[in-house]
């Protein structure tokens, strides 16, 4: 899929999700909850592209990431069927967590969902913050 540039100059990940029967609600819509599982999924492709293999990670270091906020707002909804585009931008980076901005949008180019994501760094054993590595600080920042 080509990736087009945001006004910021920020290329962003993007990553293409159908609706299916499961996800809709008596409505018909996708059901609000159901956008939180979408960004989960293209954060975890946009980890991978970045050579972030999180199993691994978890093995090897005893650490992973976490959602320690999301703040979502809902623009229109998506119904069966519909393609969907799932963006991940990072917007800030801290010693042991850093932000995204995250959007689902129409193959038309309407907006349904747009989220800030807070993801924090922590240690499986305990689930006690964790400070990010440095070789996966500097591939997340890019």
């Amino acid at each position: 899929m080509q990736r087009e540039r945001d006004p910021g100059g920020t290329v962003p990940f993007a990553w293409q999700v159908r609706v299916y029967y499961e996800d809709v609600d008596i409505g018909g819509v996708v059901y609000y909850a159901n956008y939180l599982r979408y960004f989960e999924r293209a954060r975890s492709e946009w980890l991978r592209g970045l050579g972030v293999n999180q199993e691994r990670l978890a093995a090897a270091e005893g650490i992973g990431f976490v959602v320690a906020r999301a703040e979502i707002d809902y623009k229109i909804g998506a119904r069966l069927d519909d393609l969907l585009t799932i963006t991940v931008v990072p917007v800030e980076m801290k010693r042991a967590y850093f932000w995204l901005e995250q959007e689902a949008r129409h193959s038309d180019g309407r907006q349904c969902a747009v989220a800030r994501i807070k993801a924090a760094c922590v240690r499986h054993s305990d689930m006690r913050p964790q400070p990010i590595p440095e070789t996966l600080t500097a591939r997340i920042a890019a």
